[in-house]
Formats: structure tokens, C-alpha cells, sequence
């Protein structure tokens, strides 16, 4: 009886141990949900007794949905023989396999897909499924990083460069510093695939798309795909251009023309106004001399404007053409930038890409317009333009200046300089006196705006023989000129220098008495005579 007891124990031993798995600490199990309570849930991992998995460890989704009889992978963190207690992880298991993947995606160089989660010093942290890994900045991108928070929040591919203990399967605390991963590495693995096979497409002639990578002062450098293609300024449009940044900007995107490609040296030259036609061809058939034509100002320099006339068809017009003053002032001072105007076509020449017009031609010559519309009396008004030892230059309302003679200016007064008498820019009113309009000459007068004095008033007012006083206002060589106070300002007379009186002292301004003893009045001359009052006193 007792060995038929023994035997059927013995039997019961060996059925238990062949119906319960054995089970170890630090490995993953797959599990059922046997009962779920308020707290945790009751998973059979195939042990003597179940083990205890918190709610805590699910999300909200998950606790939705499993049910009694659902499978789940659990981590079995310790095992209690004694009291026979199993303690499981859910959370763990779930560590466990996103860091198996981690390392199967770092032996088999594979790539492995997370988020830009934050910026760190030197680099971003970077979440793959809950693990997290270090990106060091240079390993962003293969391009210069200008905003460097734009990739926060961004969802791409990497590769592990580095895993500090691959076969260790508990998750280290700071992950880090043991992971390290990179976009660059995946972005040039592409990179090298567009090239090899850019290279077999790519032709001289063709139209490519590439974006906008750098910006010099000869040029852009465009990313091809694999390839950088150099578009240099001379190429960026038919217009003058003064730097690449006025058309393009980095990271635009767009179609160029291949100019030439050098498998060998792997240059790629481009062109982007190539896409439109030169507008230089078929010049001669839109344009012609003697055309009048329309421009926008787009170049002002110091010997003339540039008119834009089409698109990168620029015609010159040259100081000389701007305006029919004799001495034209600076471009500046008639046009601005993006100004329109109109113009005359002079020449074209399409060899040398020259096209001369003239915006001074449209408007009629003053010369011409002074010969219409003034004659020799006419009264005229002008400014003052220009004072010089001879005369002073009046500037008429056609543009042409007329000179007034210091002759020219008094009928009686002795004017040393003009600049006595008139100022820069001072509106005068004059009389022609002479027209030559072959040699663009004109001659004014002021002191013929009145009736010259000498034809009555001063042979009326001055007679021979008369003593008057009079103010000294020059003395030389030849005698004294005075100022005679007769009730004519201005009229001078001239005491000889025999008819000085020695034993009175003269000096320029003194009062002084005169005799008038000669009178020209062709030549408008007045002598006079000291001595001559005092002998008639004696």
C-alpha cells in the first residue's frame, strides 16, 4: 500500500513539472491576462502562481481595451520560491524590446525612426519610442543650420553611431550618453545615390531642379542633388545685376538651365536667364534710330543713364544727351532710380550690345525756340547765373544764357566789377541787344531798359563853364574821378590831372569843387578843372 503511495506521488511530481514552464528573473515572458482587479492586473506566465501587473503601468487606451484572455509581453524582475511570488513589468518588457531593436538596428546598420525632442549643449536629444539618444549638431543635417530650433518636434530617420554595451539588456539609467545617433549619415547615403544617378542623366542643355546652398559675390552655388552646380552672376538674368542676393535667397528652390558639365572634375556650370531668350536678338528688328521709345532708369552713374527699355535691353544716354545746357549738370539732378521717361533711339548696334539714345532731342533746341521768339529790343527776364570780370551771364526761361556787358549795365556810373551790382541768382530784366544764333550768342543790356541821359537830360543839366561840387571816387595817374552832385545820380566827370589844384589835398570820398570845362557826348565824357575855379576867383 505505502509503495502504491509513493509511486502515484512520484507520478503527480513529474506531471506538475512537465505542465509548469520553468521560469527565470531578468527575462521577458509572454503572458495571459487570467483576472483583472481594481488595481492590477492577474497574468499567468506559466508558474505555480500569477503574478501582479499595477494598472499604472497601462496606458488609457490599453486599459480600454484588454480584456481576460488577452496575451501581453511581461518582465519577470524577480521570482520568490518561498512565498511563491512572481513580480512583473509590463513597462520593462516594452524598454527591453524598443532597446533590442535599438541594438538590432546598430548591428545591422539599419535605420531606426524617432523625434527631435529638445535642444542639449553641443547637439538635440533625440526620443526613439521612450529611449532617449544624443544627436550632436553636426549630425542635423548636411546643410549649415541656420535655425537651429526649427527641427524640434521633427520625426526622422537615424542611424546608431554609437551603443555602449550592446548586450546589455537592463536599459541604462542615462541613455544618452550611451547612444548616440545621426540624420547626416542617412542623408548622405541618399546624397551618393542622387549623384550616381544624376551623373548618367544629367546633360548639357537640359533643365535641372536644385535649391538655393550658398551665396558669394560671383555667384550661387546650387545642391543638384549629390552635385553643387555653380550659377555665376553674369547668368542670374539678362538685367544688370549687382549681387546674386538681389534674385535669390538660400534654400530657394528652382529650375536652371546646364550650361556645361565636367564629368570628370564633376562641375556643373549653370544658367538661369538662358530659360528666356536674348533679348538682344532681333534688336535691330524692334528698334531703329529716330524711334521714340519709353524706359525705366535703372543705372545712374556719372556720365549718363541707363534706360531699360525691355527686359535686359538697356540703352545709354549719355550726359551730353540729357539736356541742351551748355554744361549740363549731374544725371542725378533729372532722374531717379525706377524713374520713366521717355527717350530718342541714336544707334543700335547689336555686335557690341550698344544701344545710344537721347531724352534732349525730344524737346526743342533752345537756340532755335530764341530765334522764334525774341528780336533785338525785346525785353527779357532771367537769373543770374554766372558774374564774371567782363560782364554777368543771365540764364533765359529756354535754357541759354545771355551776357550783359559791364558796358552794359550804367549809362553814367563808373562800375568797377559786376559784383557790385548784381548777385548769383538774382532776377533781372534785360534788353536784347544782338542775336547770332549760328554761334549761340546773345547779347543784353540793363541800362537800355531807360532812355540814355546823355541825349538831353545831361547836356540839359550840365553845361560848360557851371561849377558843381562833387565826391572823389578814384584817383589816378591820368586825374581824379568825381561824382558830380547835379541831381543825376551816377553821372562822373574827370579832373584832369593838369587841372589839379596842388595846394589841395584829395583823397577817394572827400567833397571837392569842380568846374565843368569839356563834354563829349558821343564818347559820354565830362572834363573838369580845379584850378580853373580858382582863377576865375583871382
Amino acid at each position: 500500500m505505502e509503495v502504491q503511495q509513493k509511486e502515484e506521488i512520484k507520478e503527480l511530481e513529474n506531471f506538475y513539472a512537465d505542465t509548469v514552464q520553468r521560469i527565470e528573473g531578468g527575462v521577458i515572458n509572454r503572458g495571459r491576462i487570467v483576472a483583472i482587479r481594481n488595481d492590477f492586473f492577474v497574468v499567468d506566465v506559466g508558474y505555480k502562481s500569477e503574478g501582479l501587473i499595477p494598472k499604472s503601468e497601462f496606458t488609457e487606451e490599453e486599459l480600454q481595451s484588454l480584456k481576460e484572455g488577452d496575451e501581453i509581453d511581461v518582465f519577470v524582475e524577480r521570482i520568490n520560491e518561498r512565498e511563491q511570488i512572481v513580480s512583473l513589468s509590463k513597462k520593462r518588457a516594452e524598454r527591453i524590446k524598443r532597446w533590442e531593436e535599438i541594438v538590432d538596428a546598430f548591428t545591422n546598420n539599419r535605420p531606426i525612426t524617432g523625434t527631435v525632442i529638445g535642444r542639449a549643449k553641443g547637439g538635440y536629444l533625440f526620443d526613439i519610442n521612450g529611449i532617449k539618444a544624443f544627436m550632436p549638431a553636426s549630425h542635423i543635417d548636411i546643410r549649415t543650420v541656420k535655425d537651429k530650433d526649427s527641427y524640434i518636434g521633427q520625426v526622422m530617420p537615424v542611424k546608431v553611431l554609437k551603443l555602449s554595451n550592446p548586450k546589455n539588456y537592463i536599459v541604462p539609467s542615462s541613455e544618452q550618453s550611451a547612444l548616440v545617433v545621426s540624420r547626416k549619415v542617412i542623408l548622405e547615403e541618399e546624397r551618393n545615390k542622387q549623384k550616381e544617378l544624376l551623373k548618367k542623366t544629367i546633360k548639357e542643355g537640359e533643365l535641372i531642379r536644385g535649391v538655393v546652398k550658398n551665396i558669394t559675390d560671383y555667384g550661387v552655388f546650387v545642391d543638384l542633388g549629390g552635385i553643387d552646380g555653380l550659377l555665376h552672376i553674369s547668368d542670374i538674368s539678362w538685367r544688370r545685376v549687382s549681387h546674386a542676393k538681389e534674385h535669390f535667397n538660400v534654400g530657394d528652390e528652382g529650375e536652371f538651365v546646364v550650361l556645361k558639365y565636367d564629368e570628370a572634375n564633376e562641375k556643373v556650370t549653370l544658367g538661369y536667364k538662358q530659360k528666356r531668350p536674348d533679348p538682344w536678338i532681333g534688336v535691330e528688328e524692334r528698334y531703329a534710330p529716330g524711334m521714340k521709345v519709353k524706359g525705366k532708369v535703372v543705372t545712374i552713374t556719372d556720365y549718363g543713364i541707363f534706360l531699360e527699355l525691355e527686359e535686359g535691353l538697356e540703352g545709354l544716354v549719355h550726359i551730353s544727351e540729357l539736356d541742351w545746357a551748355p554744361r549740363p549738370k549731374h544725371p542725378s539732378k533729372y532722374f531717379t532710380l525706377n524713374e520713366e521717361t521717355e527717350a530718342l533711339i541714336l544707334s543700335v548696334i547689336p555686335d557690341s550690345r550698344k544701344l545710344s539714345l537721347s531724352i534732349k532731342q525730344l524737346k526743342p533746341k533752345p537756340w532755335s525756340l530764341v530765334g522764334e521768339r525774341y528780336s533785338i529790343g525785346d525785353r527779357v527776364s532771367g537769373r543770374v547765373k554766372t558774374i564774371t570780370d567782363f560782364g554777368v551771364f543771365v540764364r533765359l526761361p529756354e535754357g541759354v544764357d545771355g551776357l550783359v556787358h559791364i558796358s552794359d549795365i550804367s549809362w553814367t556810373k563808373h562800375i568797377k566789377h559786376p559784383s557790385e551790382v548784381f548777385k548769383k541768382g538774382q532776377k533781372i530784366d534785360a534788353v536784347v541787344l544782338n542775336i547770332d544764333i549760328e554761334r549761340e550768342r546773345l547779347a543784353l543790356g540793363v541800362k537800355q531798359l531807360t532812355e540814355d541821359p546823355w541825349l538831353n537830360e545831361i547836356p540839359a543839366r550840365f553845361q560848360l563853364g557851371q561849377q558843381f561840387k562833387g565826391r572823389v571816387i578814384k584817383k589816378t595817374d591820368f586825374g581824379i574821378f568825381v561824382e558830380l552832385q547835379g541831381g543825376i545820380e551816377g553821372v562822373e566827370g574827370l579832373v584832369y590831372q593838369n587841372e589839379i589844384e596842388p595846394s589841395i589835398e584829395v583823397n577817394e570820398g572827400d567833397i571837392i569843387d569842380v568846374r565843368l570845362i569839356k563834354m563829349n557826348r558821343d564818347e559820354k565824357k565830362i572834363g573838369l578843372s580845379m584850378k580853373n575855379i580858382k582863377r576865375n576867383e583871382e
